[in-house]
């Protein structure tokens, strides 16, 4: 919930901007508010920057005052929305069954869902890292989820903001164990070609060494993101 209209556009057209230059080989995707995402789409139209949004409701429509379609951020240029961030499981209590039923809706319409799973610090000192983020996972994907309309994120709550990190050791058992299961629930092939995220106080200075994890496959930059600068040094690092 960061930027109004001119800070929005004015990202925007700075990470166009860099495009200019020798491009890093890699995906890129901006997910800005509701509220500026038509703005910031024709901000970077010709541009090879994706546009998503930061979430969606399960119905098509109807009486769901203050809450959005996907298929309303598809008409706004929407490719992608991020689905059960933490701030949202948290902030809104959304569970699982929730999420899968964003993701089901997000997939309806045309959209790539990107599915965040991730556990709290309380839940990471009690050694239940895996099992949380193993149900997280399978309750929040749907039927038909693939590589080629399902990302996944991987954000430990209690790294998201705080500048804390696990170790490298620690990311790469959490995304090794959902590649794993990623094997099981959508078979080798599949769970081979699925981007696995890392989010939670990716920045310059470390995305180097975590985007060179066998099964790290991107990053889901949160406060990074709000300085082009920032977020173009991790883009740099990822290619």
């Amino acid at each position: 919930m960061n930027g109004l209209k001119a800070d929005g556009v004015a990202l925007a057209e700075g990470v166009a901007a860099k495009l200019g230059a020798p491009a890093p080989a890699v995906d890129l995707l901006v997910c800005p508010p509701s509220t500026l995402i038509d703005r910031v789409a024709g901000a970077l139209a010709g541009s090879a920057v994706a546009v998503g949004g930061q979430d969606c409701h399960a119905a098509t429509s109807g009486a769901h005052t203050g809450d959005i379609a996907a298929a309303m951020l598809r008409d706004l240029g929407a490719a992608y929305v991020i689905l059960g961030h933490s701030e949202r499981r948290t902030d809104h209590g959304e569970t699982d069954a929730q999420v899968r039923a964003k993701a089901a809706a997000a997939h309806a319409a045309g959209l790539v869902a990107i599915i965040c799973i991730g556990e709290t610090e309380a839940e990471r000192d009690a050694g239940s890292t895996l099992a949380v983020v193993g149900r997280q996972f399978a309750g929040s994907l749907p039927d038909g989820a693939g590589p080629d309309n399902t990302v996944i994120a991987y954000e430990p709550v209690w790294a998201i903001g705080t500048g804390r990190t696990p170790t490298i050791a620690e990311v790469a058992e959490v995304h090794a164990a959902i590649r794993a299961q990623a094997a099981g629930l959508l078979g080798a092939a599949a769970a081979e070609r699925l981007r696995i995220l890392y989010g939670g106080s990716m920045k310059p200075s470390n995305a180097r060494e975590l985007l060179a994890l066998t099964d790290v496959d991107g990053g889901l930059i949160g406060g990074a993101s709000l300085k082009v600068e920032d977020f173009w040094a991790i883009a740099c690092a990822a290619g």
